[in-house]
């Protein structure tokens, strides 16, 4: 009797233990068929991605062309109009270049025309050359949402000094010098020609200067 109930124990022991083996089996099944699933779900995101990742290529050299021929058109304009008369709102503005008239209008305030010129002329002479100076930065840095950007400082001896014995006019003329050769000229040394609308003092567009090619180039057959 107690060799019948051992055995009767054993094989209730091995019929579990194939319960189990059939549910680890079934499990291993189950998570094998969930596996293909995913690797075809990868399989068919990784082509998707690599799809957009090829347009996305395509884009940035379409991009890339279309800006070349914008640059070059606008380039064309530009010399086609740098040495011709300014008519109306449309014209070339050199970018970087110190206005000498509020020097010109704050010394005529004080002397006659003549020393007034000469006087207006040796100032003008003297802030370009301020301009240039490397060791002159009369910028300061802010954030403006996350992001770095270079202002002038209200501070800057130099410029309060200019203000406050030239006045507001020639202050202003530097001040739109020193941004104009920021924002075009990181090393501040060169005059850069820009198509500009003199109306609403801004860069002009390519489509302005389109229309202004149509209203003053005489078309002959």
């Amino acid at each position: 009797m107690e060799k019948q109930k051992a055995d009767e124990y054993l094989l209730k022991v091995a019929e579990d233990q194939k319960k189990q083996i059939e549910k680890l089996n079934a499990k291993i099944i189950e998570l094998e068929k969930q596996l293909d699933v995913k690797q075809e779900d990868l399989i068919e995101k990784e082509e998707a991605l690599q799809h957009y990742e090829d347009l996305n290529d395509i884009l940035i050299i379409k991009e890339r062309q279309y800006f070349d021929e914008l640059h070059g058109a606008r380039s064309e304009l530009l010399n086609f109009i740098k040495d011709k008369p300014r008519r109306g709102k449309f014209g070339v503005k050199r970018m970087g270049e110190l206005d000498r008239t509020p020097f010109l209008e704050a010394m005529k305030k004080k002397y006659n025309e003549e020393e007034a010129v000469k006087r207006a002329s040796e100032l003008s002479s003297l802030w370009e050359g301020y301009l240039k100076d490397p060791d002159w930065h009369p910028f300061i840095a802010i954030l403006v949402e996350g992001q770095e950007k270079q202002i002038i400082n209200d501070e800057d001896k130099r410029l309060n000094g200019l203000k406050n014995e030239i006045g507001e006019g020639a202050y202003k003329a530097v001040v739109t010098t020193l941004r104009e050769r920021k924002e075009y000229n990181a090393s501040g040394q060169h005059i850069v020609p820009e198509l500009w609308n003199y109306e609403q003092g801004r860069r002009a567009t390519l489509k302005e200067g389109v229309q202004f090619l149509l209203e003053h180039t005489t078309i002959v057959d």
